[in-house]
């Protein structure tokens, strides 16, 4: 199956964050110098992306703007001679990228719904823009040659403690096909004594066009909203869906502590900076 296009919900108020997303979309929050939500487009251009639908809510045009050119900034900085602060904002400007806005916050799944939408009746990813994975780990490749070999959805997955799976939607695997694992169910966010695994969903996913459908039968839940976890659910029901386990790479960035983890391993990858910033934690961690 060719994955042309990318379907990325980023219209969450970040309320986890504030006071700094007050005023600014969560997305756009830095890791280093980067924002988020850059990120995640540049993960899904790298994997052969063509086309990037980013869902976002109402007002939140700020979004749109970090992506779209800025003739008057890249004069001023190329008069300047700011050769390196240009070449920075030439790597934001992206015309892959496009906008639907999600007008009412009814879930994960309508925001999926809102953005395929917008795409004709072919395979397309889904990344939330709140797991970050590190650019040394082509996962998000290795989701689309795994739905082009079996034909069928394939979304990440990872092992978690029993602590954990309560967060995430959790997998209820069946027979393996090499490194994928048959989605029998999942179940969303489950009491640790009645998960049927610990193999907790992430946010990269590779569907089907079935996926559309599906969504369509989810009935809304708690809050009246619809779950994507349903939704494959009901996908799974239908056709065969798989897993592919990842082991590491994957941070969840939708908190401040995890945010702070992914600020660090993602600064200390750096050759520009992470040497020096090592030092500085050794040193530091050393007197404390």
């Amino acid at each position: 199956m060719t994955v042309r296009t990318a379907v990325i919900p980023a219209a969450g108020l970040g309320t986890r964050f504030l006071p700094a997303t007050k005023a600014q979309p969560k997305g756009l929050l830095p890791i280093v110098d980067t924002p988020a939500i850059q990120l995640v487009v540049e993960e899904a251009l790298a994997a052969g992306i063509e086309d990037v639908i980013v869902v976002i809510g109402p007002g939140q045009d700020a979004l749109r703007a970090h992506f779209a050119p800025d003739p008057g900034l890249e004069a001023e900085l190329e008069a300047r001679g700011k050769t390196e602060a240009l070449a920075k904002v030439h790597r934001a400007t992206r015309p892959e990228v496009r906008f639907v806005v999600q007008e009412e916050a009814l879930g994960l799944g309508h925001a999926v719904a809102t953005g395929s939408a917008h795409i004709a009746d072919e395979p397309f990813a889904v990344l939330l823009a709140d797991d970050l994975i590190d650019p040394s780990v082509p996962l998000l490749r290795d989701l689309i040659a795994a739905s082009d070999r079996t034909a069928a959805s394939v979304i990440a997955s990872m092992h978690v403690g029993a602590r954990e799976i309560s967060m995430y939607g959790c997998i209820e695997p069946g027979e393996a096909d090499g490194d994928l694992v048959r989605v029998t169910s999942i179940v969303e966010k489950p009491d640790p004594d009645d998960a049927p695994s610990d193999l907790a969903v992430i946010g990269r996913y590779v569907f089907t066009p079935a996926i559309v459908e599906a969504l369509g039968r989810t009935e809304p839940g708690n809050g009246g909203e619809i779950q994507l976890t349903d939704a494959i659910g009901l996908l799974a029901a239908d056709e065969r869906v798989y897993a592919l386990p990842v082991e590491r790479g994957r941070f969840d960035a939708g908190n401040p502590l995890d945010a702070i983890e992914a600020q660090v391993a993602l600064a200390l990858a750096r050759e520009d900076i992470g040497p020096a910033f090592r030092a500085w934690l050794v040193e530091h961690l050393a007197s404390g």
